[in-house]
Parts: structure tokens; C-alpha cells; sequence
């Protein structure tokens, strides 16, 4: 095979700069059995740098790709490109999303799976009846000539279909799926003529087969196999029990498997997320009342359990929140410290002395048994319509978790956690057991040694070997491309404004000196600006700092806030239609990384302040937990602050500024807003270190009151302006 035998796969005329040789590179890393980390600044094509050579590597060893993503822009940007690819080299692909977004009966997933299996046994059931019934003419006609043994014969085949009328009468009281039966007696081979004469979106598949009765998604499930691409989120590959199942649809071993995993910075989070396990009061409230109704023996040391471990959690979130503290709590949930140095965490404490028992560990196993034991019951009652809708047995998730908690709750990286919450219908408070994972490679690094090869992809993937620690990969090629653009097309300042440290943002003079400098930048760019900062409140406070209320600022064209929860399409949709407008945003939403400006529709993109995560009681546990892991082996001084605090934050800040200059022609400024990004000796805080070399070699150091000269030579170098520059 040749060198370039990849480039079938290359659907557009010409790679980007720096785009050949990272296909070959990845091409070449694959070929070796090695895993990638892939940076490459805005321009570099990375997803075609990635996909190509796997595709390539996949075709060779009977293998299939699935690339996958946290962010919607980048799914519909992979639909494109598989789509473009197939126009060159035909490849069958598939976009898969969960269940619950392609359902047309709008079940959950336990519920589905039931009605699933009661129609596959409605649909055996038919098909047997029409198996005999065809038997028992053929006998009938051989008895009426006279043939004893078959009449004998026919006599035991009407036996059966006796039986199997009486089963079919007990499903036409049972719950079904009409889609699902559709897919199991129709001939659906249209179906899939269909879905791979191109790559289809989910919202495709899911209108074509509610069109015609069917369930898209399971006829999905049923044609994967043996595909070349998979396109999906997180959720199939990061979820331990999700990615058995979604191998077994493909038809591979996980060896037979390639990922590639786009704004790979955020595998470390989403991987977090997975494997964290949570228990609610409401939850354990259900599991008493499901052991009051049960006549099983097992439900007294059941109840022991249950009962002990939720007075245990209304005790500790009672004493830990404080006098007063009860009437501040809000609807989002809030931690309440448990954690302790020297000894078992509160609630585990008060667990211990809740409980009267025959010992917690043969209680919680009878529990879980007697768990399982309803929740089979309560599968059965579903199947054979006793009940509409499938019922969650409480007793199960409560004493699993239990059994979790005490068993793994002193490991190392497990950090327990009780949250509380205000019922926005009742007003009640009520809490939240969470046994929270602080090292992501409990998740990641079985994934990464199980599966064939993996790629990961970002433009904000460096320290590299901070990454492959983290996430527990082992022989691993990196290789990094900054931006390929002239660089005269872009300047990046770094600020010297007062370092907006929390205690630090709300003082006047630090406020007077950041407005002023947003308002200097905003006057002089052509075009629209882009500004981030650490919260959407200190985006609020700016906003109508700077007259986003309606009193002032009407010279500095359309200001528009961001909030939690407003619809992102929408917002960005707005702003990018809009001429001289600037968005203010948090750095932690979801406009700063997986999201394009093009043009003038971001010509400045603007950073104030460090935007630390919340340094809540979780993160310095996941602090402790990394110091403790990687104290050894690590360069670091401070592994658990780098590691967990300073570099997410400093990839954080680059996706932001990665927002502008999208392209060879594109140009703008882009500013670091704070002391801490500059020369300035600020001790461990300065961040300026923590990027890497060539973009540290383009900070500029500037006083605020120089930055509107800086921007408007710089734009007027660039003849941005329509007219006269604007008055400094």
C-alpha cells in the first residue's frame, strides 16, 4: 500500500497547509498500533486530518471508525464531511443519537426495552402459528388420502396451535410496540437501500420511518454492522454498559474498533461525569414506601438499610447547613462539605450510627436481592399489560448505591459528596447523595487499551503529556500544528488591567479600568466583538456597565447578554446578523469553543479576567487526587493545581480566542484581560507559562489606555475601516 493510499478518502481538491502531512503522520502512528493526540489550530482540517488515514486504516484491517463529539455544530460538520467523502470513495455511514431522541412512542429506555421484547415474542408467537397452521393443511390433505400417521399427526400440530391461540390472546393484552412490529413484518430492505445511499441525520431517519409506522431507530440498530463510520456523542463510548451494547450493534470486538474523538479537552469532564453516581432523598423515600407494600422476607433488613442511610442524609445536610442557611437554598443544587481528613466522610458517620441491623454488608446484599427480585416482577406485570407504563424498582437503585458507597467510597479518586436542593413546586428542601469520581482514567484508559486505535483531536489539546497521564493512555504519538495563517493577519494583547481575582471584581477602580478598555475596543473594531468573561454574572455586570440596560452606550452599537440557558443557535444567530454588536458571555458557556465566526461577524475577541473553575470542595478534592497521582511522575510542581485548575483553564482561554480568524483571509485582535496573562511576576498564578511557546511568543504586553492604538493601526493597516477610523 502506498504511502498516500488514504487520499481516497480526501473528498476536496487540496489539503490545507499542514493538513497532508498530519494525515500522513496519523496514518503512519495507526500503522504502528499507536494512539494520537492531534492539536492543530483553527485551519489545520482536523477532522479530515483524523478521518481520512482511519478510514484508510479501517478498509485494511476489517475495522470501523467511530468519531464522535460533545458539541451539535461539530456533529453537523462530521454529517458534511461523510457526505463529501462518499462522494469520492463510497463508504457506508451512519449519525447515531440516544433513544430517547428518536423515540415516536416517547418511552424511557427500560420501558422500550420491555415493549421490545414482548413484540419480538408477539411476532415469534405469529410466525409459529402460520408455521403450523401451513403444516396442518399439508397434513390434512395427506390424511384425506388415506394416510393414518398423518392424520395422527395433524391431531398434535392442533394441539399446538391451541396453545399458542391462548398465548396470542394473552398479548393482545400486553403492552406493544406497533413501530417495532412494523420493522418485524415488513420487508425493510427500501429502508436501507435508503440509508446508505447517503449519510443520513437522525432527524432524517426518524421522519422517514414515522412516515411509515416504523421505529428508525431500531431499524438503525439492526443495519450498523460491519458499517465503515459511525458518527455519535460522548455517551456511546464514555458510558462503560452504552459502549458494550453499541459494539455489539456494530458487529466488533473492540479491537475492531478506531475512535477518533473531536474537542478531545473535554473527554477528561465528560468522562467525569459518567462515572459519578448520585442517590436522592426522594429516590430512598420511594424505595421505603415500595418495601412497605412488600410481603418478601427480605424486606426488613432491606428496609434497616434504607431507612438508617436516608435519616442519615437529611441529618448531615440538616447540621452541616448552618443557622439560616436552609432559607438561601436555591432550585440548582448546592454541596454541602462532608468530606473529612482523618476519618469517615458525615454521612457515612452518621449512617453507622443510624443503623440497627444484623450488619450493614448481608443487609444491603438482601436488599439488592429482593431489588432484583421486583424489578423482574414489575418487568413481567409490564410485559403482560398488568401495568402501562414499566416500573423503576427504587429498592434496586437505592441499594446498589449503598453498596457502592460503602465499599468504594475511601478509594483513591472517589469523593463523597451531599448536595441540596429547593422543590421549585413544593418549596421543600431536599438532598442528594453523590459519590463523585475525581480521576477520569477509571473511565478512560479501560476504553483506550480495549479498543483498536484512538485519535484525539483539539486545538487546545497541549500539555500533551499531562493529557495522555490523565486519562491513562499509554503508547501514544502527538503532534501539533499552530495556525497556518499569515500572522500579520492577527496581534494578541495581554492587558494590563488589575488582576480580577473574586475578591478583587467588585472594586470601583478595578471596574472603571475593565469597562473603559471593553468600551475603548468595542468603538475601534470593524465589525462585531466577542467578550467572555468568568461568569454570566460578571458578563451581566459589564453588560449594563457598559449601557446594555438602555441608559447609555447606544454609540457602541447593539450589546447582547448571554444567560444560562438561553438557546445558543438563537443568540448566535442574532449577534452574527447583526452589524457592530457586541456579546457578552461566560467562558464557560457554550459559545466559546465548537463555535464559528467567520469575518467581521467576530472581528474581536476579548478575555477578561483568568476564568478559574468554581474552586469548590469538589475541585480540591480532584487537586488532592491528582497530587496524589501524579506527584511522581509529573514535571509539575503542583500537579493537582496544574492539572486540575490552571491548564482547563488556560485551554479554556484559547478556544475563546480561537473564535476569530477562521480562515487564510480572515484578521482580528484578540486581548487577554488581566495582569496575570502578562509578564508581570504574580507567583503561581501567572498563567502566561502555561501556553505554549509560539503563543506566548505573540502575547504583547500592553497598558489598557494603548490598546485603542494598537487595534485601530492595526485594523487600518488592514483597511477595515468604511471611511475614517473612528475617534480614539
Amino acid at each position: 500500500m502506498s504511502e498516500t493510499a488514504h487520499l481516497r478518502f480526501f473528498p476536496y481538491e487540496e489539503p490545507y497547509p499542514n493538513q497532508r502531512d498530519a494525515m500522513d503522520r496519523v496514518a503512519n502512528a495507526l500503522s504502528r498500533g499507536q494512539d494520537v493526540l492531534f492539536e492543530g489550530a483553527p485551519g489545520t482540517g482536523k477532522t479530515l486530518s483524523a478521518l481520512v488515514p482511519a478510514l484508510e486504516h479501517a478498509r485494511e484491517h476489517d475495522r470501523t471508525v467511530v468519531i464522535t463529539t460533545n458539541v451539535h455544530q461539530q456533529m453537523r460538520q462530521f454529517v458534511e464531511d461523510a457526505r463529501a467523502i462518499n462522494e469520492t470513495e463510497p463508504i457506508r455511514a451512519v449519525v447515531f443519537k440516544g433513544k430517547s431522541s428518536m423515540c415516536h412512542i416517547d418511552v424511557d429506555y427500560q420501558e422500550c426495552q420491555t415493549l421490545r421484547d414482548t413484540t419480538r415474542s408477539m411476532v415469534e408467537t405469529e410466525a409459529n402459528k402460520a408455521e403450523l397452521e401451513e403444516r396442518q393443511r399439508e397434513l390434512l390433505a395427506e390424511s384425506r388420502e388415506g394416510d393414518a400417521n398423518a392424520a395422527e399427526a395433524r391431531e398434535a400440530v392442533m394441539d399446538e396451535l391451541d396453545d399458542l391461540e391462548d398465548e396470542l390472546e394473552e398479548f393482545e393484552a400486553s403492552n406493544v410496540c406497533e413501530h417495532y412490529h412494523n420493522n418485524l413484518v415488513r420487508n425493510t430492505d427500501e429502508f436501507y437501500e435508503w440509508l446508505f445511499d447517503d449519510v443520513r441525520t437522525p432527524e432524517e431517519i426518524y421522519s422517514y420511518a414515522d412516515d411509515r409506522d416504523l421505529c428508525g431507530y431500531e431499524l438503525l440498530k439492526e443495519g450498523i454492522e460491519g458499517v465503515d463510520l459511525v458518527v455519535c456523542n460522548y455517551h456511546h463510548l464514555l458510558d462503560p454498559q452504552i459502549r458494550e451494547q453499541f459494539f455489539r450493534w456494530l458487529g466488533k470486538d473492540p479491537s475492531e474498533i478506531v475512535t477518533v474523538f473531536d474537542e478531545a479537552h473535554n473527554v477528561e469532564d465528560a468522562a467525569r461525569e459518567h462515572a459519578t453516581r448520585t442517590l436522592t432523598e426522594n429516590t430512598l423515600d420511594s424505595a421505603l414506601d415500595e418495601l412497605e407494600g412488600s410481603d418478601d422476607s427480605r424486606a426488613e433488613a432491606a428496609e434497616n438499610v434504607v431507612r438508617a442511610f436516608r435519616d442519615a442524609l437529611v441529618e448531615t445536610y440538616d447540621e452541616n447547613l448552618g443557622f439560616g442557611a436552609r432559607e438561601g437554598v436555591g432550585e440548582g443544587w448546592e454541596d454541602v462539605a462532608i468530606a473529612n481528613d482523618d476519618r469517615r466522610d458525615d454521612l457515612t458517620l452518621a449512617f453507622l450510627q443510624r443503623y440497627e441491623g444484623r450488619g450493614i454488608d448481608t443487609e444491603t446484599e438482601l436488599a439488592v436481592q429482593l431489588g432484583r427480585a421486583l424489578d423482574e416482577e414489575y418487568e413481567q406485570q409490564y410485559r403482560d399489560g398488568e401495568t402501562q407504563t414499566r416500573k423503576e424498582c427504587q429498592t434496586l437503585q437505592v441499594a446498589q448505591f449503598i453498596s457502592t458507597w460503602m465499599d468504594e467510597g475511601t478509594e483513591l479518586g472517589q469523593y463523597p459528596v451531599v448536595s441540596v436542593r429547593r422543590d421549585g413546586g413544593t418549596d421543600e428542601v431536599y438532598g442528594r447523595a453523590e459519590l463523585y469520581t475525581c480521576i477520569p482514567q477509571e473511565v478512560t484508559k479501560k476504553l483506550f487499551d480495549e479498543v483498536g486505535a484512538s485519535v484525539l483531536m483539539s486545538a487546545t489539546l497541549r500539555p500533551f503529556d499531562v493529557t495522555k497521564e490523565v486519562l491513562g493512555m499509554e503508547d501514544v504519538a502527538t503532534l501539533a500544528y499552530e495556525m497556518a495563517y499569515p500572522e500579520a493577519n492577527r496581534v494578541t494583547y495581554a492587558v494590563d488591567t488589575p488582576p480580577l481575582f473574586a475578591s478583587e471584581r467588585s472594586d470601583p477602580e478595578t471596574q472603571e479600568t475593565v469597562g473603559t478598555l471593553l468600551r475603548d475596543a468595542i468603538n475601534v473594531t470593524p465589525g462585531n466583538t466577542l467578550v467572555f468573561f468568568p461568569s454570566y454574572s460578571e458578563a451581566e455586570r459589564y453588560y449594563e456597565r457598559l449601557g446594555g440596560s438602555g441608559l447609555t452606550g447606544a454609540d457602541l452599537g447593539d450589546l447582547i447578554l448571554d444567560e444560562s440557558g438561553k438557546d445558543t443557535e438563537d443568540l448566535r444567530q442574532e449577534f452574527v446578523e447583526s452589524d457592530g454588536a457586541t456579546l457578552f458571555t461566560s467562558l464557560w458557556g457554550t459559545l466559546a469553543e465548537g463555535v464559528s465566526f467567520d469575518g467581521e461577524q467576530a472581528r474581536t475577541v476579548i478575555v477578561v479576567g483568568v476564568p478559574y473553575p468554581h474552586l469548590s470542595d469538589r475541585m480540591e478534592a480532584v487537586q488532592d487526587a491528582y497530587d496524589r497521582s501524579f506527584s511522581d511522575n509529573s514535571r509539575a510542581r503542583d500537579p493537582g493545581w496544574a492539572y486540575a485548575v490552571e491548564i482547563p483553564t488556560v485551554r479554556k482561554t484559547r478556544q475563546a480566542l480561537g473564535r476569530v480568524i477562521r480562515g487564510p483571509d480572515d484578521y482580528g485582535v484578540r486581548i487577554l484581560a488581566d495582569r496575570r496573562y502578562t509578564t508581570a511576576d504574580m507567583g503561581k498564578y501567572s498563567v502566561r507559562s502555561a501556553f505554549p511557546q509560539e503563543e506566548r511568543e505573540e502575547l504583547i504586553d500592553m497598558a489598557p489606555e494603548k490598546v485603542k492604538f494598537g487595534m485601530l493601526n492595526f485594523y487600518a493597516d488592514h483597511d477595515a475601516y468604511d471611511g475614517d477610523p473612528p475617534e480614539p
